[in-house]
Order: structure tokens, then C-alpha cells, then sequence
């Protein structure tokens, strides 16, 4: 998945895009306001871990928001959902009154974490809300007989266990979670790479190679010069 973190910490910004990257996410971080409006106005996210308490001072560059100061996020979060946009937000921060939750939620929240959490449950609240973006009720993700648990990062064909890399599963998770949907090399590379990470021309091209050998030649398919699906129908 490709996230986005909004936080100012600077020690809890570390923190999780070490771990968050660690588990395979592809990981943007940006650390005020107007960062995270040009972030969302210019690219896609899988999802969103947004902190309410930005700086305040730094606010002036986004739209102006009737929110209350040191909730600068919610700026951020009614933006994103005025203009239409569905993805997924979960609020993470230290303000735990019931009516800045409540706040947050009526604002556009997907889910609100309250600081400090473990990095367990924060893993938890993402598979849980990318399983009702996505209109899921089932946690495991299967293609004929090929499973996938994105809580375990296991993978199993026929029972048996299958061993892939961080990259390998992210590749095959994003097309197990669509099957039928086109994929493009893009697309897959949003899904393996952040900003900062160097790009290596064929690492798609790489990895669906590697899962092909895996499952078999036939199990990942693809649109010549297009993309790739899992399926048995473009959709």
C-alpha cells in the first residue's frame, strides 16, 4: 500500500515510516498543512494517517478552515472530502475527549487512534479500514487456489506455504485485492516505492517474474504495453 503520514513529530514520524516500510508500505511523509493539501492535490494514496495537532502557523497556505486551534488537520481532512476525495483517512493523535473524536469521525475519519498506540493496533486499523474501502468483509484475499492474509503476510497455494518478499507480497497484494482490475507498471511502482526511493526500471517487470514462477506462468496475466491482473476477465 502507498500511504501517506502527516505529523509534525518528528520522533513519531521516524517511527513509523521505519516500521510502516519495514512491513512493505510505500511511505510519504509530510509534516504541516500546506505539505499535505500539494501531497493530496497531485497524487494517490492508499491511504492516510493523519495528526490533528499540526502547526499552526503554517496553516496559512492551505484554505481557509473554520477548525479550532491546534486542529489544523481538519483542515486537511474537510478539504480532502470536499472535494469528493474517498481516501481512506484514520486520525492518529493525543487529543482523546469524546468530542474531538467525535469531531474528527464527523469530519471524514475513516477511524481515529488515540497517541500513544501500538504499532500492532495501528496495523490492525489499517487492514480493517482498506478492507471496507474496498467493500470487504473477508480478511483473507483468495484467487483460485492461491490465499493471501494480509495480517500474517502469508501466502499459501494449495495449502502449502508459499515464501515471497516484502515486494513480492506488496505486488501481489495490490492485485489479489482487485482481481480482474488492469494494474499498470505505475501503478505497481506507487504501491513499492515513496519519494525518496530510487526507482529501479524493471523491478516490476522483476517481481511479477519471480511470483510467476512461484504460482505459475499463468496465474498473474497482462495487457501488452497496459498492465497486469489476476482473473479471469479484464474488468
Amino acid at each position: 500500500m502507498r500511504l501517506l503520514l502527516v505529523e509534525d513529530d518528528r520522533m513519531i514520524g521516524e517511527s513509523l515510516r521505519a516500521a510502516l516500510k519495514l512491513e512493505g508500505h510505500a511511505l510519504d511523509w509530510v509534516r504541516d498543512v500546506a505539505a499535505a493539501q500539494a501531497a493530496l492535490a497531485t497524487e494517490r494514496f492508499d491511504l492516510v494517517l493523519l495528526d490533528l495537532g499540526l502547526p499552526p502557523e503554517r496553516a496559512s497556505a492551505g484554505p481557509a478552515v473554520d477548525v479550532p486551534a491546534g486542529s489544523e488537520g481538519l483542515a486537511v481532512l474537510r478539504g480532502l472530502r470536499a472535494r469528493g476525495d474517498t481516501t481512506p483517512v484514520i486520525v492518529i493523535s493525543a487529543r482523546e475527549a469524546l468530542g474531538q473524536r467525535v469531531a474528527g469521525l464527523d469530519a471524514g475519519a475513516d477511524d481515529y487512534l488515540v497517541k500513544p498506540f501500538e504499532f500492532d493496533e495501528l496495523q490492525a486499523r489499517i487492514r480493517a479500514v482498506s478492507r471496507r474501502h474496498a467493500g470487504r468483509a473477508q480478511p483473507l484475499l483468495a484467487h483460485g487456489d492461491v490465499t493471501l492474509d494480509p495480517a500474517t503476510r502469508q501466502v499459501s497455494q494449495g495449502g502449502r506455504p508459499v515464501t515471497l518478499s516484502a515486494r513480492e507480497f506488496a505486488v501481489l497484494e495490490a492485485l489479489m485485492t482487485r482481481p480482474g482490475a488492469l494494474l499498470s507498471r505505475a501503478q505497481l511502482e506507487d504501491r513499492l516505492y515513496g519519494w525518496g526511493d530510487a526507482v529501479e526500471s524493471n523491478a516490476v517487470s522483476v517481481y511479477i517474474h519471480q511470483l510467476r514462477r512461484k504460482l505459475g506462468a499463468d496465474f498473474i496475466r497482462n495487457v501488452r504495453g497496459v498492465g497486469y491482473f489476476v482473473g479471469g476477465a479484464v474488468v
